[in-house]
């Protein structure tokens, strides 16, 4: 019994297959060099992945290449590629989907299957689990070529591939597990989860929704160390006190059933298909595929009302081939992913037709892209940043609204259309900017400075800008003396024409001269923050 809800087994299994530091063994096989050597991902200057070797030697993640490099003399650097991520992994695909058919990819270098049946199938889980890493492991190192437009084309199979599995009654669970190589005993996804670290919620990427770091350290804060003593809190107050997302972290915590990997195609009405003549052999055409057969998809989906989080790409060549794939991910799809995936399997089958691998005999006469999983696109909310607002072209959800607001910037002007941006300032109306729709999303002032005499949390929950007054007890307009304090002390506001007497307040905490804010709460029991300005008083905002 987890939170007052009974967990039991369904004999519905899923094996999580990962590869540790997938990005540097790709990087690796791409340099030619084998996945033991000291290798380092980069982003930004810094490192966003680093093998094991690399670890021995101190280097560690979000480390400066300097720092790195000093420590580790023989580090072989390469930058962050995600696309390099997917081809590469390709080859492991295809060798674990010659023994389990259907395999859902959630990125390059995890995936994950339906365990049960292919378990009897092979004579028990671990048998099944010992098949596939052996599988991984045997997969070769392929030679380079060049493609028809030239270009060198890296190794697209690797050799030495470590993986480990995992294997668990839910997907998190499953995933977890497989960072240890443990197999979770049917009906006991809860007990395993309840002892590990409450940072575990975003180890994964692929499973981690947005706003979960920040959950995690809100819950760190409350005190709250292990994903148990998250667990044992009430699923109603969850709801109520946390974000949607603390919703769907506290389900998984609580090893509740969850989605599953599929077992068998989906035939879905929305699916996109598209017949190419000529065929498709190079990876430039590919790409322009990919993107073309993105947009028809979501322009399907925006006009269904659905988003999809699970997608397979199928592939027909010339010679009655089949290849098929099925991506998986956290968040609905946006075009713009959805054309990276399916630009990244394309270079996968087609590099490996030109390495000779297990691959597509002949070029790709026909391309499919079918949505297995579909979801309400109300999970595709944006935040208050302004972040993913329909304001890039290509935003499937967004394109009318977007269309429509270029609209009204033509009819009106540019500036009659703007969005929030987070800012810097001492008040809650200078903390968020205005910028013009479409333009970039650059704040005027920096957020993260400091700025002294800052008004502390919380917040108000209502911003305005309602004028009003402020009397004593004997009904006279209190204001502020030289050194910023009440000239008397406040008893009564006027808003909107009306008297509101008070039973509480604070401050004033000034910020200029002549400028200061102050608290205060009404006999009706709501707060107000009040601003004073020469001598003038407005409520800046309402704490709800």
């Amino acid at each position: 019994m987890v939170g007052g809800e009974s967990v039991t087994s369904s004999g519905l299994r899923i094996l999580a297959l990962w590869c540790p530091d997938w990005p540097t063994t790709a990087a690796a096989a791409v340099a030619g060099v084998p996945p033991s050597a000291p290798v380092a991902v980069l982003h930004a200057g810094q490192v966003q992945a680093c093998s094991h070797a690399a670890r021995a030697d101190g280097v560690r993640r979000g480390m400066r290449k300097r720092q790195a490099q000093s420590l580790c003399p023989e580090l072989i650097v390469s930058d962050a590629d995600p696309a390099r991520d997917g081809r590469v992994f390709e080859p492991v695909v295809a060798a674990v989907t010659g023994i389990v058919p259907m395999t859902e990819v959630l990125r390059p270098g995890l995936l994950v299957i339906a365990a049960d049946r292919a378990a009897r199938f092979f004579g028990g889980e671990d048998r099944l689990a010992e098949q596939l890493a052996d599988v991984v492991a045997a997969v070769g190192q392929g030679a380079g070529r060049e493609s028809r437009a030239g270009a060198a084309l890296e190794p697209l199979m690797v050799g030495g591939v470590e993986a480990r599995v995992g294997i668990a009654d839910e997907l998190f669970t499953a995933v977890l597990a497989a960072r240890s190589g443990q197999t979770v005993p049917p009906g006991q996804d809860a007990d395993y989860l309840a002892p590990r670290p409450i940072a575990d919620l975003v180890v994964e990427p692929a499973l981690t929704g947005p706003g979960r770091i920040d959950l995690v350290n809100l819950l760190w804060r409350l005190g709250i160390r292990t994903l148990g003593s998250f667990a044992s809190l009430d699923a109603a107050d969850v709801a109520s006190r946390f974000s949607s997302d603390a919703i769907t972290a506290h389900r998984l915590v609580r090893g509740l059933p969850g989605r599953r990997p599929i077992r068998a195609p989906i035939a879905s009405a929305l699916e996109v298909e598209h017949v190419c003549d000529p065929p498709v052999e190079r990876i430039d055409a590919a790409a322009f595929l990919g993107r073309r057969l993105a947009e028809q998809l979501h322009q399907r989906l925006s006009a269904s009302a659905l988003a999809c989080t699970r997608l397979t790409i199928h592939a027909f060549t010339e010679r009655g081939q089949q290849y098929s794939r099925t991506w998986r991910c956290a968040e609905p799809l946006t075009p713009e992913a959805t054309a990276d995936r399916v630009r990244w399997q394309l270079e996968g089958w087609l590099t490996g037709r030109a390495s000779g691998g297990d691959a597509p005999d002949s070029p790709i006469a026909r391309l499919a892209l079918e949505p297995v999983e579909l979801v309400n696109p109300g999970s595709m909310q944006h935040a208050l940043s302004g972040e993913g607002l329909p304001g890039e072209v290509g935003d499937g959800l967004g394109d009318q609204a977007r269309r429509a607001l270029v609209r009204v910037q033509g009819l009106l002007g540019g500036e009659s259309v703007r969005v929030p941006v987070r800012s810097g300032g001492r008040g809650p109306t200078e903390q968020v900017a205005l910028v013009a729709f479409g333009d970039e999303l650059r704040s005027p002032r920096d957020p993260e400075a400091a700025w002294p005499d800052r008004l502390a949390r919380p917040a108000p929950s209502l911003l305005t800008q309602t004028g009003a007054e402020v009397f004593d007890a004997t009904e006279r307009p209190v204001t502020l003396d030289a050194r910023g304090a009440f000239s008397a002390d406040p008893a009564v506001v006027r808003m909107s024409g009306r008297f509101y007497p008070l039973r509480w307040w604070a401050g004033p905490w000034p910020f200029g001269p002549g400028k200061a804010r102050a608290q205060v709460l009404l006999a009706d029991s709501r707060a107000l923050l009040l601003c004073c300005r020469d001598a003038e008083w407005t409520v800046e905002g309402i704490y709800e």
